[in-house]
């Protein structure tokens, strides 16, 4: 009895760049529909009494103050003074997290004389520094610089340890045996090997750079948009207090948005990154 071979079933076909731009738009209006509902529904809540408008004004009023701030000079100083300084010091953590990262991680030695230094220290809460910094430098910048830098440098400091620890041990002896010095074992081995772990880090340390310099400012009373939060809520102006949250999280996601162009720039060859063939 003869069988008749069977013809294998077709590879699947990878997905068009057209069909995969399609679907992120796709995605990208189901996020701006899902906006929406929650804006409306927050505008119901508060127009028919279910919530009191004095805790939750109507969305309208809010946009209205909003666009009252934006024609004000104070409101464009206060949002420079916060990106700023989370632009400050988030760029000092990544500095000094990547420089420390590699030191340590590079020396097993470090690494064990160093770990149980790092796990006391990183669950330290930033926001209990705050006594000590205000004492310090009180209502100063520098401030909210220190407290954000403490709490990026953590975030920073262990992807990098984790990246140089994954390096590959067979290419590390091979550059060593080829003599490179360790400045160029670092940028020919170490660095690839650790790059996905510190655009992690950044993308992390950029997050908590923003909640510590909000923070800051609305607790220590530094200049800048948490002071202004606090300063709305203290006398009674609701709709202005949302407002201004409502800037503070857009800063939040065009951050994110900034994290991730940079992270897909900087990691174009990775496959976490670039377009897979199937």
């Amino acid at each position: 009895m003869t069988t008749t071979p069977t013809a294998a079933p077709p590879a699947p076909r990878a997905a068009r760049p057209s069909a995969r731009r399609s679907g992120r738009r796709n995605d990208a209006w189901l996020g701006v529909l899902g906006v929406l509902i929650v804006l409306a529904g927050a505008e119901l809540l508060s127009r028919t009494g279910i919530v009191n408008p004095d805790f939750l004004p109507p969305v309208t009023e809010m946009y209205a103050s909003l666009f009252q701030l934006l024609g004000e000079g104070s409101f464009w100083e206060s949002l420079w003074l916060t990106v700023r300084g989370w632009a400050v010091g988030l760029a000092a953590a990544m500095a000094l997290g990547v420089l420390v990262g590699f030191v340590i991680g590079s020396s097993r030695f470090l690494r064990e004389f160093t770990n149980s230094t790092v796990e006391f220290l990183r669950p330290i809460p930033s926001v209990a520094l705050i006594p000590l910094v205000v004492l310090m430098f009180g209502t100063k910048p520098a401030s909210a610089f220190l407290l954000v830098l403490y709490a990026a440098f953590w975030q920073v400091l262990v992807q990098v340890l984790y990246g140089v620890a994954d390096v590959d041990p067979v290419a590390r002896d091979t550059a060593r045996s080829y003599r490179f010095g360790p400045l160029r074992v670092a940028r020919s081995v170490i660095y690839p090997t650790a790059l996905p772990y510190i655009m992690t880090a950044f993308r992390l340390a950029a997050a908590v750079a923003l909640i510590l310099e909000i923070t800051a400012e609305l607790v220590i009373g530094v200049p800048g948009l948490g002071r202004d939060i606090g300063i709305a809520q203290s006398s009674g102006n609701v709709p202005e207090t949302y407002a201004l949250v409502i800037v503070v999280g857009l800063i939040g996601v065009a951050v994110n948005l900034f994290a991730r162009f940079v992270e897909r720039k900087a990691l174009w060859w990775h496959p976490s990154v670039r377009s897979e063939v199937a």
